[in-house]
C-alpha cells in the first residue's frame, strides 16, 4: 500500500492520505459497536431491553477505550516528533513501551472486570432486569481486552510510518468479522446476547494478529519489541512521558465514561429504563456522524508532530488549516442532515416504534450545536500533538467533567427540564469548552510558532 512521507511539504495532501484511511477504518469500527446494537435491537420479544442492557455497558468499554487511547494516542505524538527529529531508535523504544503498557494494562483490566463486573454494572444502574443482558455481555466482551487494546493501540504507530492503509485493513479485517459472526452467534446458534459478545472477541482478535503480524514483520522500519520485565522498570522515563501526554486522551474518554453514567441515571430517574434505550441509540448515532471529525484530527496529528520535531511551523500552521476547514465543512453539512432526516438515522438502530418520537426529540436536542465540537477536537489534537500536556488535560476535564456533568443533573432537577434537560447538556458544551478551547491554543499556538520561525 501507498506510504506517506510526512517529511514532504504536501501537507493537504498528507493529511488526506491520512485521514481517508483512518475515517473508512473508524467507520468499519463502528460496526464493532453498532453491529452489536442493530443485531441485539432486533432479538425477538427482548431486543429493546436487551438494548437498554448492553447500553449499561457502555461506560466500561469506554474506560477501556480511555486505556487504550492513554498508550496508544500518549506515544504516538512523541514517536512522531522523534521520527521529525531523526532520532528512531528512540522513537522505537517510546512505541515498544506503548506496546509493553497495552499489554500489561489489558490482563489487569479484564481480572477487575471479571471479579467485580456486577458491583460494577449495579452502581451504573443496572436493575435486576437489566442484569440479565448486562452481565453475561460484559463477562465475555472482557475475554477479548488484550486484542481490543493492541489492535486500537498500536494502530497510531503504523500511521505514524506512513502506512494508514494497513490501519485501515487492521479495522476493516476485525469488522468484517463481527459482521459476519453476529448474525451466526445471535440467531442461527440461538446464543441471543452472548453470541453478539462471543463475535465482537473474536473479530477483535482477528485485528490483533494482523497488527502484530504487520509491526513484527520485515515491511515496516521501526519495528516492535516487547520488553523484558526488567528492561521495562529501565524505561519509566518514556512509560512517564506516554501517560503524562495520553492523559488528555484519557480524560476525555474516562469522563465520556463519566457522562454515560450520569446520563444513564437520570435518566432512569426522570423518564424510566426506556430512557436508557433512547440515549444508546442516540450515542450510536452520534458515534457514527462525528468520525469524520476525528478522522481530521487524527490523520493530521503524525502531520503535525512530525513537522514539529523537524521544526518547520509553517507546515504546522497549514495543517492546522486544513483540519479546521474540513471539520467545520463537514459538520455543519451533518448538522442539516441530522436535522432533516432524525427519523431515517434512529431506524438504523431499532425498529421499536414506540419510541421513535423520543428519541427523535432527544436527537434533535442533542446535536444542537454539533458543528462547535469541531473547535473541541482541532485544538485537544493540537495541544497533543505539540506535546502540550497540561493544556490538553485542562480542557479534556473542561468540558466534560465542569460543564456536561452538572449540567446533566442542574438542567433536568434545578429548572426541570427533565429528560430534556439530559439531551440539552451536550450542546450547550459544545458551544462554551469547544470556543474556549479553540482560541486559548490559537492564542497559545500560534506565538510559539511565530517564534520558531
Amino acid at each position: 500500500m501507498k506510504q506517506v512521507d510526512y517529511n514532504s511539504n504536501q501537507i493537504t495532501k498528507n493529511i488526506l492520505w491520512t485521514a481517508l484511511p483512518m475515517l473508512v477504518a473508524q467507520l468499519f469500527q463502528l460496526l464493532y459497536n453498532v453491529v452489536d446494537r442493530i443485531f441485539i435491537a432486533r432479538i425477538p420479544d427482548v431486543g429493546t431491553a436487551a438494548l437498554g442492557g448492553v447500553g449499561l455497558c457502555f461506560p466500561i468499554v469506554t474506560m477501556i477505550t480511555a486505556f487504550t487511547n492513554l498508550y496508544g494516542s500518549g506515544g504516538m505524538p512523541l514517536f512522531a516528533i522523534r521520527r521529525g527529529m531523526g532520532e528512531d531508535e528512540e522513537a522505537g523504544r517510546l512505541m515498544d513501551t506503548s506496546f509493553s503498557l497495552l499489554l500489561f494494562t489489558a490482563g489487569i483490566l479484564m481480572m477487575i472486570g471479571w471479579i467485580f463486573g456486577e458491583p460494577i454494572l449495579r452502581l451504573l444502574g443496572a436493575s435486576d432486569e437489566a442484569l440479565v443482558f448486562s452481565l453475561p455481555y460484559l463477562r465475555i466482551y472482557l475475554a477479548g481486552t488484550a486484542f481490543s487494546m493492541l489492535a486500537s493501540g498500536m494502530n497510531p504507530f503504523i500511521t505514524a510510518q506512513g502506512f494508514p492503509g494497513i490501519g485501515m485493513m487492521t479495522v476493516v479485517i476485525g469488522a468484517v468479522g463481527n459482521l459476519i459472526l453476529d448474525p451466526l452467534f445471535i440467531f442461527a446458534l440461538g446464543l441471543g446476547i452472548r453470541g453478539a459478545a462471543v463475535a465482537t472477541v473474536i473479530a477483535q482478535g482477528l485485528s490483533a494478529v494482523f497488527v502484530l503480524r504487520f509491526l513484527f514483520g520485515k515491511t515496516i522500519a521501526i519495528r516492535v519489541h516487547l520488553f523484558s520485565l526488567k528492561a521495562f522498570f529501565h524505561n519509566w522515563k518514556r512509560a512517564w512521558n506516554i501517560v503524562s501526554l495520553g492523559l488528555s486522551s484519557f480524560v476525555m474518554m474516562f469522563t465520556n465514561s463519566l457522562v454515560q453514567i450520569s446520563c444513564n441515571n437520570v435518566l432512569a430517574d426522570t423518564g424510566g429504563d426506556v430512557y436508557v434505550s433512547v440515549m444508546a441509540i442516540v450515542s450510536s448515532i452520534r458515534q457514527m456522524v462525528e468520525l469524520p471529525v476525528l478522522a481530521f484530527a487524527e490523520g493530521a496529528t503524525p502531520t503535525i508532530s512530525y513537522n514539529y520535531g523537524a521544526r518547520r511551523p509553517q507546515n504546522v500552521k497549514k495543517a492546522m488549516k486544513v483540519m479546521a476547514a474540513m471539520g467545520v465543512i463537514y459538520t455543519l453539512a451533518a448538522w442539516g442532515i441530522i436535522s432533516w432526516k432524525t427519523h431515517t438515522f434512529i431506524r438504523i438502530f431499532t425498529s421499536d416504534h414506540t419510541i421513535l418520537e423520543d428519541t427523535a426529540r432527544g436527537v434533535r436536542l442533542y446535536f444542537f450545536a454539533f458543528p462547535f465540537m469541531t473547535f473541541q477536537y482541532c485544538g485537544q489534537t493540537t495541544f497533543k500533538a505539540l506535546n502540550k500536556k497540561k493544556r490538553a488535560i485542562f480542557f479534556s476535564l473542561f468540558r466534560k467533567v465542569v460543564i456536561v456533568v452538572p449540567l446533566t443533573y442542574i438542567l433536568p432537577y434545578v429548572f426541570h427540564m427533565g429528560t430534556d434537560g439530559v439531551f440539552l447538556a451536550e450542546p450547550v458544551s459544545n458551544v462554551i469548552g469547544g470556543t474556549a478551547c479553540f482560541v486559548t491554543m490559537l492564542l497559545t499556538i500560534l506565538p510559539e510558532l511565530k517564534r520558531m520561525e
